[in-house]
């Protein structure tokens, strides 16, 4: 009879689960050709290089153990022609190492885009290569190149997989007020900035909030980090569904946010867009207390956490979603690892409500003239007597 029961329970439980993933399937369209995707991991290439180097006659700090405290203490340790020398010599990991000095990164990050774009224009000149490997080659390339341009300020970058990057939107020394962006689905190296739907984009989102920011507060030094520094779903399928990438993602947000602290950056406020907003609920406990100054979700399909004290943070968070967005058709639901739990704008969970009217879309939230982009700058600000 036990066995019995069991057999039940497992069966109920396997119906359950088959249910909850038609509903999400339902609710989204369908599986809409999401693929599976390999999670970026662990430290950058060349870290095994860098372990090697015993040219200045110490070990330097583990890119996948040191605390980025004991980083930003190894590089105030040295003169500035040894940081010059382990940036020209390990570019991928100084660009890649939070803790390190952010003009240090600049520095090291551009010859790594530089060594890329070489590699992938060679790439596409080999002969023999198919059609398509010397196009994709070319856009990489090209890629590469528009993260070049003169006034960018490439904080991170990491050309495996789908590639990896993070930008600085202003002088991150000086600045009085940041933020970082941390999007969701679809986002990578190709499409980290682009003309159409660009503020579904993280360098869209950046620009436009910096831009609120500073026509409120034309006096503040400012400063926004776009941040696709995790391996994203693409398409709204299984991995959209459940919490795998975002796991593999946090630690590396977590430790943007510990390696900006570690440089002396003000505590930021962080906005999380839609699968974004999983990747901040898992990484928020482990960045600590004191390393967020504010959290804010929008287009949140959950954040696999049942209520603001799950986040374990001292941020104030705040939680927005507009009528037309579709992820309001999501079931607010997690089971057997499919779905992403309660919605952060139910009053139950316990997050300060955003108005999002004038947004439109799951991508509109901080297009320029609505209410959500002048509350996240207010937000930003610290002004929070104007959020609406």
């Amino acid at each position: 009879m036990s066995v019995l029961r069991a057999t039940a329970r497992r069966s109920k439980r396997t119906l359950i689960a088959a249910a909850l993933a038609v509903a999400i399937a339902a609710g989204t369209g369908g599986w809409a050709a999401g693929s599976a995707q390999t999670a970026i991991t662990g430290p950058p290439p060349g870290a095994a290089a860098w372990r090697a180097d015993h040219s200045l006659g110490t070990r330097l700090p583990d890119p996948a153990t040191a605390a980025p405290a004991d980083v930003a203490r190894f590089f105030a340790s040295l003169t500035e022609a040894q940081r010059h020398t382990l940036a020209a010599r390990h570019p991928l990991t100084v660009g890649n190492l939070d803790g390190a000095p952010v003009t240090l990164r600049y520095e090291a990050n551009s010859l790594a885009l530089k060594a890329e774009r070489d590699r992938q224009l060679a790439r596409a000149a080999e002969q023999g290569g198919s059609l398509q490997d010397q196009r994709e080659a070319r856009k990489a390339a090209a890629r590469c190149a528009d993260l070049l341009e003169p006034g960018r300020h490439i904080l991170a970058f990491d050309p495996r997989g789908r590639g990896q990057v993070a930008e600085a939107h202003g002088d991150l020394t000086t600045a009085e007020r940041t933020a970082v962006i941390v999007p969701g689905s679809d986002i990578d190296l190709a499409t980290f900035d682009r003309a159409k739907d660009p503020y579904g984009t993280p360098t869209g989102m950046a620009t436009s909030l910096r831009a609120r920011m500073a026509a409120d507060a034309p006096g503040t030094r400012t400063a926004v980090i776009a941040w696709a520094g995790y391996t994203t779903p693409v398409g709204i399928g299984v991995d959209a569904a459940t919490g795998r990438l975002a796991e593999a993602g946090a630690p590396r947000l977590a430790r943007l946010l510990t390696g900006l602290a570690a440089t002396g950056a003000p505590a930021p406020t962080v906005l999380c867009h839609s699968y974004g907003s999983v990747v901040c609920g898992l990484a928020a406990p482990r960045a600590g207390r004191g390393a967020i100054a504010d959290l804010i979700v929008f287009g949140s399909p959950g954040m696999r956490r049942a209520d603001v004290a799950e986040l374990h943070t001292s941020a104030r968070v705040w939680a927005a979603r507009d009528a037309s967005d579709w992820i309001g058709d999501i079931p607010n639901v997690e089971l057997l690892g499919l779905g992403h739990g309660a919605d952060p704008t139910d009053p139950d969970f316990g997050a300060r409500r955003v108005s999002a009217e004038r947004a439109e879309g799951h991508t509109g939230y901080l297009a320029p003239g609505t209410d959500s982009l002048r509350s996240f700058a207010a937000i930003a600000l610290g002004r929070y007597g104007e959020v609406r």
